[in-house]
């Protein structure tokens, strides 16, 4: 159960619709076939979460014996089927194997892992030590990876304008942390709601990557994605948290949408409301709370927004606003009313959100 009394049925790809709608229209079959078909396996995935949620899933629970603050790892191989969970191939405790996007997969999941239990005292995504399962090779070419709601899923990409989805650590990061928001605040898949929903995944996405690899606020890159457009693209990342907007501009993928203030925020009624490109606001207010508060990002920021996404008070259709004012809240609860609630409350002023 989450906090707020059930389980939302989401399916969440880290890939946004509106990019795979812009590359199924290209000229160029080697282009426009991949992201066909990526969007026709993400339709059927979409429909059979929607399908989960009526008549129940398998609960999922750690073995007997499973220590919860250890991980418990699986990595399934589809043989690029639509087939899940697949022919299972590395187990907790084994070997890395000659597969890299194998390794790739399984050491993503425990730096997930380690994060949450090291910094937060989490165990698992749903805090009782919830097995990571994981499958890789899905599909042909298939442009995206997902959290299901029980697994992770990834993609190999079409090689053209995206590599392999297990290639980045923070998108491993970014779809395990739906789970965690699946089982605490259950942040609805809509609007500014759903905008936070995916902001929060880049915010923990983005921890993961900074803790995996020992940098403060100050030295980290706050892309999502980097090292996972194709050479041929003109761009760095999915996203920039830094500098929402900016992330790419490409002949083929067009131009990075995200606005970085609600001066720009994008009314739409595709993408559940544009939850892929307003998350930009909520992403770019922690990166400026995060490097005023300096050091370690997971540290000080991290644990603000991980108190209010546990903290029970967050509502389902929270709005930025909502968020924000908790924020705040939280940071005086742990910090008290001086420079660390100041430099938050100042982070939400400059992307204009109230947050008192």
């Amino acid at each position: 159960m989450t906090t707020n009394g059930g389980f939302q049925p989401v399916f969440c790809t880290i890939v946004p619709p509106h990019v795979l709608d812009r590359l199924a229209r290209h000229e160029d079959p080697a282009l426009s076939g991949p992201a066909r078909r990526s969007l026709e396996h993400d339709a059927y995935q979409r429909t059979k979460r929607r399908l989960t949620t009526v008549i129940g899933a398998p609960s999922a629970a750690a073995p007997a014996g499973t220590a919860a603050d250890r991980p418990h790892r699986t990595v399934y191989d589809a043989g690029h089927t639509q087939d899940l969970p697949g022919t299972k191939v590395r187990e907790e405790g084994s070997e890395p194997g000659s597969d890299a996007t194998v390794n790739r997969a399984y050491a993503g999941l425990g730096a997930t892992f380690e994060l949450y239990l090291k910094a937060y005292g989490r165990h698992s995504i749903d805090d009782h030590g919830l097995p990571l399962d994981a499958t890789v090779h899905f599909g042909e070419g298939y442009d995206n990876a997902f959290w299901n709601g029980e697994q992770m899923v990834f993609g190999d990409g079409d090689n053209e304008i995206f590599l392999d989805f297990t290639i980045p650590v923070d998108v491993i990061g970014h779809e395990l942390t739906h789970g965690v928001t699946q089982h605490t605040a259950n942040l609805t898949y809509f609007g500014q709601s759903g905008a936070l929903n995916e902001s929060v995944s880049d915010v923990f996405g983005s921890l993961i990557k900074q803790y995996t690899l020992g940098q403060t606020a100050a030295e980290a890159d706050w892309l999502i994605g980097a090292g996972l457009l194709a050479p041929r693209v003109t761009g760095t990342a999915l996203r920039s948290m830094k500098a929402p907007g900016t992330a790419y501009d490409d002949d083929v993928l067009g131009k990075d949408p995200q606005p970085a203030t609600m001066d720009d925020y994008v009314h739409t009624g595709r993408d559940n409301g544009g939850v892929h490109i307003n998350s930009g606001i909520p992403n770019h207010a922690f990166y400026l709370a995060a490097t005023a508060l300096g050091g370690h990002a997971w540290e000080k920021a991290g644990q603000i927004w991980y108190d209010v996404l546990t903290g029970g008070e967050l509502a389902e259709d929270a709005l930025f606003a909502d968020f924000a004012k908790l924020t705040v809240k939280a940071t005086r609860e742990r910090y008290g009313a001086g420079d660390e609630a100041q430099a938050v409350q100042k982070a939400w002023d400059q992307v204009g959100v109230r947050s008192l």
